[in-house]
């Protein structure tokens, strides 16, 4: 029988890329197994997902071979692949392609041309399968992440696919949707006999499913085997992948004990009961040092919100209040509200009753990194948000370097930011962030495709962030790490906070958003949350945390220097080219109004030689104004999207407000000053000084900066004022 998938010495590099992403990776996977990929993120798992069908593999060099059914990959077309290899990716939005639920489940087979009573069969056999036909008439954009996800699962199943591959696709669910999405996997595997090939971050359930582990490394291979000895390899290895491995595994290995390796909660239970029996467990908790907080930097008072005005609110009366140098973490399902909320604490939605007060610049990485990335490369990516800033070039090297440094970006500078794997393009977003020193961080799932080596380090960035005052609010479904890191949790279910408290009275009280090490051991250290703490109870060796020295900071402090919106001042010709500009305008405007009898310049039978001259006065006065304006533009700052200025620290800028003196002073002073003074000619003046002093605060604005639009209304309505 042939093997599902035969790989043979196959090596990839991405476009004008001197490193291999995969090196020499050789494996063969048989018909019905349950096959998960493990390893670190930007490892190559999923860039080797990708090459596993042709349609997705990205553009790059490629070396050796894919056998698919015992024939090479790249000559089966693509019907073929289509209906025979399933292939779910990370974000659910990104494989809908439909408005309705059973447009979705019929599409794929409507594409590989089926009939119409063989469509009808599988798609209702695939609702029923999947408990799709409570919502099967559905609109797509009324499910949740789980549901969508699902549904993802439920279309490609529909086509009966020999293989089926799935690309972390539980990152964006919510712990119980995760928990259940797993489960219908392992049910397709076992009753359906579909082979199954899995990247993922959870293992906690992801390892008992499994019948092989493969872990890659720097595009290799490093362990192929079952769980257990996968799990035995990487410890005796010293592996930073055995950080990754499920609690129970982790606890047993840190602990001195003659046992079998548990892998599953029911395994770590049974296996800390027998433990329990010959030795005396520590049952006082580890005491976490007591952080003093500052006073209230973000609060919620009675906020509701919804999308439109028809539909039901999102967020019901939430109130909260986070204090200055908190972390909080807020967890619950998808769909309930928490992204809302955060972009109603970071000003991008209104409510529309209730108040939000924030004091302190905001930074705000987002759930996808990809919306902070203009440019080509990494590094270009980073300097760019130095745009604008009066900053000397050693200055921005520094802290560029000590950014890149802090998230271990240095190999990946010169990639495009869209081949960069989830985590690593995590990683660059929240340099880029970081480098904009806010004082309030919102964080939206920014643990998702991290792998866990990478999350101790990303926690040692945000405690190095608290120390120094920063204040962290973060949406999340990583329940490990906000039961190790943050301050305070909260659950928010229903458009509303419905419990929070510090993490080991918040976790020890919930049975599902918990911890596995809890529901390992809450049976006899019921307070116990992390590995740690169960760890620490039987006497083992708790593994150390990486640490960063306190006094050195790994960004520096702002520099007087670092003003966001700040113009370059300009160079010395360029003032000497205005001032006499504008003088040679001043004396052809004087010298224009001059005529008193504007009849002078006409006669029956045509221009005056009078008329000729003014003509070429004109013609001085705009030029002049023209090379003006020319000298004394500048580029206008790009707006820096993550980082948004609290309201009470808002100031209207020196252009606006000498637009503003110039319409409320200029022009009555002009009124009078022409009225009184300038004779027959008043009527003249009072026009052509009106006309320049109500353009040029226009003209002031724009060239300062793109202005807000309450700023244009402001001055439209003085300028209305003014004329009247």
């Amino acid at each position: 029988m042939n093997k599902c998938f035969e790989i043979r010495n196959f090596s990839f590099y991405y476009p004008e890329q001197a490193k291999a992403v995969l090196r020499d990776i050789s494996f063969a996977i048989e018909p019905g197994e349950f096959v998960t990929l493990v390893g670190p993120s930007g490892c190559g798992k999923s860039t080797l997902l990708r090459q596993l069908k042709t349609v997705l593999a990205p553009h790059g060099v490629k070396a050796g071979e894919i056998l698919f059914e015992g024939r090479l990959l790249d000559t089966i077309d693509q019907r073929e692949q289509a209906a025979g290899i399933g292939f779910v990716q990370q974000s659910p939005e990104n494989q809908i392609v439909t408005d309705k639920v059973w447009h979705e489940l019929a599409f794929g087979l409507e594409s590989l041309g089926f009939d119409t009573p063989t469509i009808r069969g599988r798609v209702a056999e695939m609702a029923s399968f999947f408990g799709i036909h409570g919502w099967f008439y559905k609109n797509v954009t009324e499910l949740s992440g789980g549901q969508k996800q699902l549904l993802n699962l439920a279309s490609i199943m529909a086509m009966q696919p020999s293989v089926l591959i799935l690309d972390e696709p539980t990152s964006q669910l919510d712990p119980i949707a995760a928990s259940d999405f797993l489960a219908t996997i392992g049910k397709i595997n076992r009753e359906l006999g579909t082979t199954v090939i899995m990247t993922e971050h959870r293992l906690e359930e992801v390892f008992p499913m499994s019948d092989r582990v493969l872990v890659m490394d720097e595009g290799c291979i490093i362990a192929d085997g079952s769980p257990r000895n996968v799990g035995t390899q990487l410890r005796d290895l010293g592996h930073s992948m055995f950080l990754a491995m499920p609690s129970a595994m982790r606890i047993w290995a840190a602990v001195p004990n003659e046992a079998v390796c548990p892998i599953t909660v029911r395994d770590g239970r049974d296996w800390l009961g027998g433990f329990a029996k010959e030795h005396t467990l520590i049952t006082e908790p580890i005491p976490k040092p007591k952080k003093a907080l500052g006073e209230p930097v973000i609060t919620l008072s009675d906020i509701w919100f919804k999308y439109e005005k028809d539909l039901p609110d999102v967020v019901r009366g939430l109130s909260l209040t986070v204090k200055k140098g908190e972390f909080v973490a807020l967890l619950g399902g998808n769909g309930t509200g928490k992204t809302t909320t955060l972009s109603i604490i970071g000003g991008l939605r209104k409510a529309y009753r209730g108040e939000v007060n924030v004091s302190g610049s905001l930074g705000v990485l987002p759930q996808n990194p990809q919306a902070l990335f203009v440019k080509k490369t990494v590094r270009e990516d980073l300097y760019e948000i130095f745009k604008g800033k009066r900053l000397s070039n050693e200055i921005k090297d520094d802290r560029v370097a000590r950014a890149v440094k802090l998230c271990r970006l240095e190999n990946l500078l010169d990639r495009h930011p869209y081949d960069l794997s989830g985590g690593e393009q995590q990683r660059a977003a929240l340099a880029k962030v970081l480098l904009l020193d806010p004082e309030i961080l919102l964080l939206d799932e920014p643990t998702k495709g991290l792998d866990a080596e990478y999350k101790q380090v990303f926690a040692v960035i945000l405690r190095t962030l608290l120390n120094r005052g920063v204040t962290i609010f973060m949406v999340s479904h990583d329940v490990e790490f906000c039961a190790e890191y943050a301050h305070r949790c909260a659950l928010f279910f229903d458009g509303g906070i419905v419990t929070e408290g510090p993490p080991e009275l918040f976790f020890s009280g919930n049975s599902f958003y918990t911890t596995s090490a809890n529901r390992m051991a809450r049976g006899l250290l019921p307070r116990a949350i992390t590995t740690d703490d169960v760890i620490a109870a039987c006497g083992g060796n708790v593994p150390p945390k990486p640490e960063i020295d306190e006094d050195t900071p790994p960004l520096p402090e702002p520099t007087e220097e670092a003003v966001d919106g700040k113009h370059s001042k300009l160079p010395a010709w360029r003032k000497a080219l205005a001032a006499v500009s504008g003088l040679i305008a001043l004396v052809a405007f004087i010298r224009a109004i001059s005529v008193t009898d504007l009849s002078a310049l006409l006669t029956p039978s045509g221009m005056t030689d009078l008329a000729g001259d003014y003509t070429i006065i004109y013609a001085v006065l705009i030029a002049a104004l023209f090379v003006f304006a020319l000298s004394v533009s500048r580029k206008s700052p790009p707006p820096i999207h993550p980082v948004q200025i609290p309201r009470e620290k808002r100031k209207l800028g020196k252009r606006t407000i000498a637009a503003a003196v110039m319409i409320l002073l200029l022009i009555p002073l002009t009124i009078f000053v022409g009225v009184y003074y300038f004779g027959s000619r008043k009527y003249y003046f009072i026009a052509l000084m009106i006309l320049l002093e109500t353009m040029l605060p226009f003209a002031l604005v724009f060239e300062g900066r793109k202005p807000q639009a309450r700023e244009l209304v402001v001055i439209a309505v003085l300028c209305a004022l003014g004329v009247a």
